[in-house]
């Protein structure tokens, strides 16, 4: 039956009785109306309204439910679906809204795959360029400032060496960011190295780092080795600048049969209801890619863990 015919049933049924009722020799009506009479017609007023709520409530309560799955519906957490109950109009809605929302996370993730492989592709030009281009005239000017420095006056060889040394820190800048555009130990050396690599970059006095990386992990694909690598390049990241932590632990290990998992954990100041931005969203875009799940939790009352489990196909790789 439909919403529209449950509706007027229930309304009809609950005015038919209230109408024998009234033409009944149960209920009769003086004039004027005594007290009593007054009382009992108010009496079934009043239940004839709750009578009618309580309906209304029940027929509803689909649409309400409903309601709620669409407000929580969120395409970065796939796989939340609204619970199809009963029959009819509102369970048709129900279902199809759940159809919509699994088209909608198919083509946000392929589309997030193509801006990601966008990204990347823009990452590696990038870094190139600041690696041939600006590496190169870096380089060159810290060789003109040498031959500068043997031939300048004794009193200003001091200017010219120190200038020679910020160009030089300059440089070294330049090489390191393009290194985190383009991370080449990974495409030369492989995801245990890359990470390795990446937790002795972000250590730094007063921080420690600590790795951990599983030898007897299975073989993973390039896009996987990239999406945890990119992953853990953001927890760290975002730790370094928000967490004030003063330990940082990196791991990256076998889930059973069919999965892997990264941990990145520190012992900062953790989330505190703090609103997900671009870099967590980034994060979960990238989960997306390969059906993983992310999930960030704070410890009590300190510290923060980001969780990165990766699904394996049978086969054992990706």
């Amino acid at each position: 039956m439909s919403l529209f015919w449950r509706m007027f049933v229930s309304n009809a049924v609950v005015l038919a009785i209230a109408t024998a009722l009234l033409i009944g020799p149960w209920v009769t009506v003086s004039s004027p109306v005594l007290m009593h009479e007054a009382l009992v017609i108010g009496g079934g007023l009043i239940t004839m309204l709750a009578v009618n709520a309580l309906l209304f409530r029940i027929g509803l309560a689909p649409l309400k439910r409903l309601t709620k799955a669409m407000a929580d519906a969120n395409l970065l957490e796939p796989g939340q679906r609204a619970q199809v109950t009963g029959h009819g109009e509102l369970a048709q809605l129900t279902e199809t809204f759940n159809v919509m929302l699994s088209r909608l996370e198919s083509e946000r993730a392929a589309s997030s795959g193509r801006v990601l492989s966008a990204q990347e592709s823009e990452r590696r030009r990038v870094a190139r360029e600041l690696h041939d281009e600006v590496g190169q005239t870096l380089t060159a000017v810290i060789l003109q400032f040498k031959s500068l420095a043997d031939r300048v006056p004794q009193d200003l060889r001091e200017d010219v060496v120190t200038a020679q040394e910020a160009v030089r820190d300059s440089l070294d800048e330049v090489r390191r960011i393009a290194r985190r555009l383009r991370p080449g130990v990974l495409e030369d050396l492989g995801l245990a190295s890359a990470l390795r690599a990446l937790a002795l970059e972000f250590a730094a006095p007063g921080v420690t780092v600590t790795h951990q990386v599983d030898g007897s992990l299975p073989p993973l694909g390039g896009q996987t080795e990239l999406v945890l690598y990119r992953v853990a390049q953001e927890a760290m990241t975002n730790t370094a600048r928000h967490s004030q932590a003063s330990t940082i632990s990196l791991g990256l290990r076998s889930a059973g049969q069919h999965a892997v998992e990264l941990i990145v954990r520190d012992d900062g100041q953790g989330l505190h209801g703090a609103e997900e931005g671009a870099g967590l969203q980034g994060m979960r875009e990238r989960a997306l890619l390969l059906g993983a799940t992310l999930t960030l939790t704070s410890g009590n009352p300190h510290g923060t863990t980001v969780r990165l489990r990766v699904p394996l196909p049978k086969d054992g790789a990706v």
